[in-house]
């Protein structure tokens, strides 16, 4: 354990997991699960709060960030002034300060000099980024971090929206995050700032995970919260190269993280076992219920329904490799709450950017009866909050990457068969067992060249056949009782899909790639 003294208090640095897991117990930051994990909580919050997110503006963003409520804009002055009130106030307590990078590549990686109120923070910073073997070896200007979740902001006085804020300032390289405990603000400040550098060097970032073979091919799994992506990646016969980030060059695949930080909402050991393992010393798990034994009660939601673990890979898998060869598989993950979708469909091209821009699936939400009810959300790159440039500049890098790659790309719906979901459909979703059939034949090629049938109105090639699928199940509209039920459902969708896409400026032979309005 290494520190340094001043007048007012000690800065730790670069502490172990075990030197930080037994700080945050000493300071009563947290207590430890039945099977050693550090629980905490995060208070109000226990998600992210997209209305106190901020990038500053200045000459380097001012035309390169997607400007909106997703993305929006801090004046320079107010932040200096917040950053050196954060600063003080780090400086009359004791603090954790750890040396991290972003991105497992030896060119493309972002040092980190993260500077935490907690030890609780400061190991989900060395969970979730990577702790190198030599520091910042090419010499770059290191990224300075400010984590301060008991700093209250005062809107009138700092600029904020709100008493928590999290800003980035890509000149001064330095990202502020105050009066805000949940962890997942800390990764997804780190993975914007990597969205915004990474194309300027001709890498696309991409909100994925991703694994390999035991013959060395690598496949992709986009998706959005729902849809089985951290699920399907972490199959036993495959190595997890990560669960959410990562950078796509033109030597191939890297991790942008070290780490997991996995929803913990329902988990069991028979649905998600490589994840349940993980949750053991060194694994924070936030705003889990537990116990009188303090066994953690994944099925009680009543904190929340975004409980959370974050832990480091070397829980579930070998050491990182600094690249894997370019993806010979992609796979956008869909929920479809519509019923409407097929379970696997064949892009090429032109139809995997339409896809990709759309980013589409569904989430239920309660309607005015307590039932619920199956809402589309389409977000641009299956993660628009944290894309901060146009969405044009990713996908153009990902159809470039594609076509380099000649990777194969699918649309996967682990959603709803047979009629809509929520309370008053009558679908019924797929089984993770379907699913993961479908990944498999995927990954395994076997769908490579198989004969597909065009599906219209949603303009999607759906195979003749996947090996262990009944072939009546491939095409959706076989699955509801009603066949001209699903044909509106169909014309619905479809329309709602060409009203997104209608939002960017495509290419006519993009356009025509995905689903048509009447």
């Amino acid at each position: 354990m290494t520190s340094s003294d001043d007048t007012l208090a000690r800065t730790y640095q670069d502490l172990s997991t075990a030197e930080l897991v037994e700080m945050a117990l000493h300071r009563q930051e947290g207590l430890l699960t039945s099977r050693g994990a550090l629980a905490t909580r995060t208070g109000t919050r226990t998600s992210r709060s997209p209305g106190d997110r901020f990038i500053v503006e200045e000459p380097s963003t001012a035309d390169g960030i997607l400007w909106g409520t997703g993305h929006r804009s801090f004046a320079k002055e107010a932040f200096d002034n917040l950053w050196e009130r954060v600063y003080d106030y780090l400086g009359a307590r004791n603090r954790f300060v750890t040396h991290l990078h972003a991105g497992h590549h030896p060119e493309h990686y972002t040092p980190l000099r993260v500077t935490c109120e907690t030890a609780w923070h400061s190991l989900f910073a060395r969970n979730l980024f990577i702790t190198p073997e030599r520091y910042n070896p090419l010499g770059k200007e290191a990224w300075k971090i400010l984590h301060a979740p008991g700093f209250i902001c005062d809107p009138e006085r700092d600029g904020t929206a709100s008493d928590g804020a999290a800003i980035i300032n890509f000149a001064r390289r330095k990202v502020l995050i105050a009066g805000m405990a949940y962890g997942g603000e800390l990764k997804k400040a780190v993975f914007t700032v990597m969205n915004f550098l990474l194309p300027e060097k001709n890498v696309l970032p991409m909100q994925c995970a991703a694994n390999r073979g035991q013959d060395g091919s690598v496949a992709l799994f986009f998706g959005l919260t729902g849809t089985g992506k951290t699920s399907l990646a972490m199959d036993r016969d495959r190595t997890l190269i990560g669960d959410d980030e990562h950078g796509w060059s033109r030597e191939g695949i890297f991790n942008l993280e070290g780490g997991c930080h996995a929803r913990t909402a329902h988990l069991s050991r028979e649905q998600e076992p490589r994840i349940w393992d993980a949750i053991r010393f060194g694994t924070i798990v936030e705003n889990i219920h537990l116990d009188d034994g303090r066994n953690p009660d994944f099925a009680n939601t009543t904190l929340t329904a975004n409980g959370r673990c974050t832990f480091p890979l070397d829980h579930i898998a070998p050491p990182l490799q600094a690249n894997s060869p370019n993806p010979r598989h992609i796979i956008f993950l869909t929920c479809d709450g519509s019923g409407v979708l097929p379970p696997v469909a064949a892009l090429n091209r032109e139809a995997a950017a339409y896809h990709f821009l759309s980013g589409y699936s569904t989430r239920p939400e309660s309607d005015d009866n307590g039932g619920q009810v199956m809402v589309p959300v389409f977000s641009t790159c299956f993660g628009a909050p944290f894309m901060p440039r146009p969405a044009l500049d990713y996908s153009e890098l990902l159809i470039r990457r594609i076509a380099e790659a000649g990777s194969k790309v699918y649309l996967v719906n682990s959603g709803w068969q047979g009629g809509p979901g929520g309370s008053a459909g009558d679908g019924q979703r797929y089984t993770m067992a379907t699913t993961r059939a479908i990944v498999s034949a995927i990954t395994s090629g076997q769908l490579d060249d198989v004969e597909t049938t065009l599906l219209a109105p949603l303009n999607l090639a759906i195979p003749r056949r996947v090996p262990g699928l009944d072939s009546q199940l491939l095409n959706p509209r076989n699955s509801w009782r009603d066949g001209a039920a699903w044909d509106t459902a169909a014309r619905q969708l479809a329309q709602l899909f060409a009203d997104n896409i209608a939002r960017f400026d495509v290419p006519a032979s993009v356009q025509a790639a995905g689903p048509q309005s009447e």
